[in-house]
């Protein structure tokens, strides 16, 4: 299947299917985050794979009860656009959810280019 025959339900199954695949270690500290798709960023550019929206663990202080979740957005139409099969998507999808994850624990695109998830 071409990644550009994707709607965004099978979209979001991807993604569910490779956050399955995260080890527990990067899954088991995140709190109070959820995880949503959306087409494209709201500037609508093709640039953006994802985004962390929150506060990075890091830099909590008085967090707690009655917080809003942080999200992490994985953008479908910019990781079909980069990905020319599936198998593809699926490495691009887990990538920027690793990306995205290590912004919740406090690690700066720095730091994540340094590691190779840049």
């Amino acid at each position: 299947m071409n990644p550009s025959e994707l709607d965004a339900a099978q979209f979001e199954k991807l993604v569910i299917d490779e956050l399955d695949l995260l080890s527990d270690d990067m899954i088991d500290g995140l709190d109070n985050v959820i995880f949503v798709t959306e087409d494209r960023p709201e500037d609508g550019s093709l640039d953006v794979l994802g985004l962390y929206d929150g506060v990075a663990l890091t830099e909590r202080g008085n967090y707690g009860f009655g917080e809003l979740p942080d999200r992490i957005i994985l953008y479908r139409e910019p990781l079909m656009t980069i990905s020319q099969d599936l198998d593809e998507l699926k490495q691009q999808i887990h990538i920027t959810l690793v990306h995205e994850i290590a912004h919740f624990y406090g690690i700066d695109d720095a730091q994540l280019h340094e590691l190779g998830w840049g």
